[in-house]
């Protein structure tokens, strides 16, 4: 198609325009992330019935409302929007739903804080205004996050965008709540959990970070009560001797010979008239301190079962902030637990209960929000069976939500990248625990339950639900909502389906369920994986998503996990943006109380970063992001990369201004299809035969979710391929040794090989590669594709595998072959770039003829001169297959038999390695064909160099003799 006069004017007037030397990322972000959400370009495509598509859907992982971005925020949604740009690309119907948590403990603790600064606090102004105060907090700063992700130029569907504490959210949280109670899968009771004294609520067992202490093994004696001889006293080793006003028992092994005259008998409770059994039960280990332990059955979890065990009674001593109640005698009682610990060891001392002290390295539960040492408690609190059997389920009948979850991952239903991941999922469902799903809270969804005078419990919608249940079962009395609200992880849980409208049965639950895949760490994989896919199978008979990404942490450049106490985190809009030397350690000493801690920092700071960050711009990052993204691999963030990746940019700007300042006079149809196979040069063919393998590999890699072989596949193919190479090559073949045909062909293949690079690039580098476009795309338009202009919509390339020519990319391996083999003469010779020389060239005269423009520019020739036989003179001769390059000057026969021999030992190094690849089954197997063509003829190529060499050499030394 011959193009219309208004595209010539386009075209022409374009390159009049001035196209910046360099590029400058902060010029472009804002202008174009503004305009693909003014175009709707991330908003879901409707189509006509007839032109039905595949789905592709991803939810956000949501992060805290409370938090800012940080590096493992930008890695997760680099990951997410090239997986949806990419398949967007693909002509698939795609929603990518983002959101936020309202991460009741977090939020609460920061709202908490601000009260504090106006010397107020929750309890002082209630309940009400207290919650108030956060969605104000929420409605001020909640956001903040959600506009740093837009800064990664995440094409998410922000008119979907939910936040947990939403009412659409919370209608499906309640309903979800209702249904699992009347299933009998959710019940409250009385357990034991963990309990922090600090924030007053129960965590989650996976909320509890263990940390090794040195501490103490104190060894008390408790009085025997009934009168055995000599035998006083029972002796227990114990590391908090603070508990045993809790003690309920003494237990021992029943194969424990030592003791078992002793079971059935009564001791006293040191500092107490209290009598308790000794009891046996085989969870005792025989060999830990003396064989015998105290049984407290409230403040320890395997106390706890081994009391249900043998019904025990259970005393509690604690309140809820960790101080001694009324259930211990009255001097101990208001104690701080460390501090009662202290006094209590000095009260045995005096009354020579305590017969030692011994050094002991135990484990301590913490809190991972408060940060303060957890108590077990016993506490009234909601929680989920998780591996009960709900009689009256019809979507998976006879199977707990554990079961189910476990076989939809056996099956491969849901499968994990990587996937050893798989079996550390399935050993946290085969070891579950039910799940407190209720926390001592005041922000969060308040738990829809109601209590009469008597005790009775009535689950509904809301109150008036509730006093209708009531009335129906005959009480007509008040009604106390709980004041519990629901753990976060709960409403978590339900976002791959409550996203979708559920509990109304929406075209978006039909068409967007189950999900395409989710990206993830590995940490919250049973804080929130694991619950998604039981929760979502056991309310709708659906997976939440077909696939699950796994990537490792972030850490620094040494491999250390990045913290605010150490100093070491990088903020992603910094390195966007950049940041001076003296705002970087601001930022990063930033509320230290600790002087030396912040002069640290500061001066590892000025060392790490003497000028500061310099801005890399978003497209930097999120290639560096990609190439790390290394399946089952934490990664060590290096800053250099970035740098790296940045000249990346720079080296794909140059080269389009060098592609469009050179192509003003096309003026046919721009179709590589149309081009006469005649006019294509071998080198015009290599680079789109090169073309068709990177698009298959690159497809490939975003199958298998290898993002690190795609942007190296990318990188490789722009910076080596087209760039190093093929622009070179074009200087060549776009002067008037050329004809004009041949020139054409040569234009045409540089701007459609630049286009699709863009096209490959996009989903990684959004914002050069739109800018570019436009740029580029007005030369592949026509007047009625004005809607789609911008590359957001383009189709992603797709290989032609019959313009792949094995034969045509084997010589032009032989040509880099041959330069490299002229530029190494060169190098040896240490002759100066700017000293063009003669060559002799020996070997088949047509490929010669045709390489001799390309070797004369690569090389800095002055001329070649094709000969049927080499002269016997002094000079420098490489050997490439059947081809011998003689550089026509003198040189010394000695140095360049070294040189020879030198090379010799180099290409048998390069055969060893391809005969060990060639060799590998795996390799022959798993590689693409084109792949292993590629190194059949490489050494093919080494094994002739290494028979001419050997020939070169023989001759050498013939000469030297």
């Amino acid at each position: 198609m011959i193009k219309s006069e208004s595209q010539k004017n386009m075209q022409n007037t374009f390159n009049q325009n001035n196209f910046p030397k360099s590029f400058e990322p902060s010029d472009i972000e804002n202008k174009w992330y503004k305009e693909w959400s003014e175009k709707g370009y991330f908003k879901t495509q409707e189509q006509p019935d007839t032109q039905k598509r595949e789905s592709y859907s991803i939810q956000f992982p949501p992060p805290n409302v409370t938090g800012t971005l940080h590096m493992g925020h930008a890695f997760n949604q680099t990951i997410m929007d090239c997986l949806i740009r990419y398949n967007r690309m693909l002509g698939k119907d795609i929603v990518f739903i983002p959101g936020t948590d309202h991460a009741g403990i977090a939020t609460q603790i920061v709202v908490e804080r601000q009260l504090e600064n106006k010397n107020l606090s929750r309890e002082l102004i209630g309940k009400e205004k207290f919650i108030k105060e956060v969605w104000e907090w929420k409605k001020k700063s909640g956001n903040v996050i959600t506009d740093q992700i837009k800064r990664l130029g995440i094409s998410a569907n922000w008119e979907r965008e939910y936040f947990t504490m939403d009412e659409g959210m919370s209608i499906g949280v309640i309903e979800t709540f209702i249904t699992l109670y009347n299933q009998g899968l959710i019940y409250r009771g009385k357990r034991l959990v963990n309990w922090d004294p600090k924030l007053l609520t129960a965590v989650s067992d996976l909320e509890v970070e263990m940390e090794e202490i040195d501490g103490y093994m104190w060894y008390i004696q408790y009085p025997i009560v009934e009168d055995l001889g000599d035998i006083k006293n029972i002796t227990i080793a114990t590391t908090r001797p603070e508990t045993i006003f809790a003690d309920n028992a003494l237990c021992v092994h029943p194969l424990d010979k030592r003791y078992n005259h002793l079971v059935g008998k009564y001791v006293y409770v040191p500092l107490t008239n209290r009598k308790i059994p000794i009891i046996s039960d085989d969870f005792v280990d025989m060999e830990f301190g003396t064989g015998c332990v105290k049984i407290t059955s409230a403040h320890d979890f395997n106390d706890y079962q081994c009391a249900l065990r043998n019904n025990l009674p259970t005393i509690s001593i604690f309140t809820k902030e960790a101080h001694l109640n009324s259930n211990v005698p009255e001097k101990y009682q208001g104690l701080e637990r460390y501090e009662a610990r202290k006094i209590v060891v000095e009260d045995l001392k005096n009354i020579n209960l305590l017969l030692k002290i011994e050094n002991h390295k135990t484990t301590q539960p913490k809190g991972d929000r408060s940060g303060v040492v957890l108590e077990p408690m016993l506490t009234d609190q909601w929680f989920l069976a998780t591996t009960k059997i709900a009689p009256n389920n019809s979507i998976n009948p006879g199977k707990s939500i554990s079961e189910v979850a476990l076989e939809v991952v056996e099956n491969n239903q849901i499968k994990f990248y990587p996937e050893h991941w798989k079996n550390t999922y399935k050993q946290w469902l085969i070891n579950i625990q039910d799940w407190c799903i209720s926390r001592q809270l005041w922000w969060g969804h308040q738990i829809p339950a109601w209590y009469s005078d008597t005790g009775e419990i009535f689950v509904a919608h809301n109150e008036e639900e509730a006093y209708k249940n009531a009335k129906l079962s005959g009480y007509e009395g008040f009604l106390r909502r709980d004041d519990d609200v629901l753990d976060t992880w709960f409403s978590s849980a339900l976002i791959p389906f409550t996203t979708m409208g559920w509990p109304e049965n929406t075209s978006d639950l039909q068409k967007y369920l189950p999900s395409s895949v989710i990206i993830t760490g590995f940490d919250i994989i049973f804080f929130w994986i694991a619950r998604m896919v039981m929760l979502t199978k056991h309310i709708t008979g659906k997976i939440p998503f077909r696939n699950i990404y796994i990537h490792g942490l972030i850490r620094d450049s040494e491999g250390k996990k990045m913290s605010k106490s150490k100093g070491n985190t990088l903020d992603p809009i910094d390195l966007i943006d950049g940041i001076t030397l003296e705002n970087l350690i601001k930022k990063r000493t930033f509320g230290l109380i600790n002087p030396k801690q912040a002069n640290t920092i500061e001066k590892n700071t000025k060392k790490e970063f003497p000028n500061g960050i310099k801005g890399f711009g978003t497209d930097a990052l999120r290639f560096t992001m990609a190439s790390y993204a290394t399946l089952g691999r934490d990664i060590n963030f290096d800053i250099k990369r970035c740098e790296g990746y940045r000249n990346f940019c720079n080296k794909i700007w140059n080269a389009t201004r060098f592609v469009l300042l050179n192509i003003e006079d096309i003026d046919i149809n721009l179709s590589i299809d149309t081009v006469e196979n005649q006019n294509l040069s071998f080198a015009d063919k290599w680079i789109i035969s090169s073309l068709q393998n990177v698009i298959i590999d690159v497809n490939n890699a975003y199958d298998e979710y290898r993002f690190d072989n795609i942007a190296n596949l990318i990188y490789k193919f722009i910076w080596d391929e087209f760039c190093d190479w093929y622009l070179e090559i074009a200087k060549v073949q776009m002067q008037n040794t050329f004809t004009k045909d041949e020139q054409n062909a040569t234009k045409i293949t540089l701007l459609n090989v630049l286009g699709n690079i863009l096209k490959l690039l996009h989903p990684i580098m959004p914002y050069i590669t739109e800018e570019l476009w436009q740029k580029v795309s007005v030369y592949f338009r026509d007047d009625s594709q004005e809607n789609l202009s911008s590359i957001v919509m383009q189709s992603y390339p797709k290989a032609d595998k019959s313009k792949i020519d094995v034969n045509i990319e084997k010589e032009f391996l032989e040509l880099k072959s041959q330069i490299d083999a002229v530029r190494a003469l060169r190098g040896a010779m240490n002759l100066s770039p700017a000293e063009k020389v003669p060559l002799l060239a020996k070997g088949n005269i047509e490929k010669l003829k045709r390489n001799s423009p390309y070797i004369i520019h690569f090389a800095k020739l002055s001329t070649i001169e094709i000969v049927e036989k080499l002269p016997l003179i002094e000079s420098p001769v490489q050997i490439i297959g059947d081809t011998y390059l003689m550089l026509n000057i003198k040189v010394d026969l000695n140095k360049e038999l070294l040189r020879l021999e030198k090379e010799h030992a180099k290409i048998l190094n390069e055969i060893t390695k391809s005969n060990i690849k060639l060799n590998n089954k795996e390799f022959k197997q798993n590689a693409p064909k084109e792949i292993v063509a590629k190194e059949i003829n490489r050494l093919e190529i080494f094994q002739l160099n290494i028979n001419n060499i050997n020939e070169q050499i023989e001759k050498l030394r013939k000469m030297i003799i």
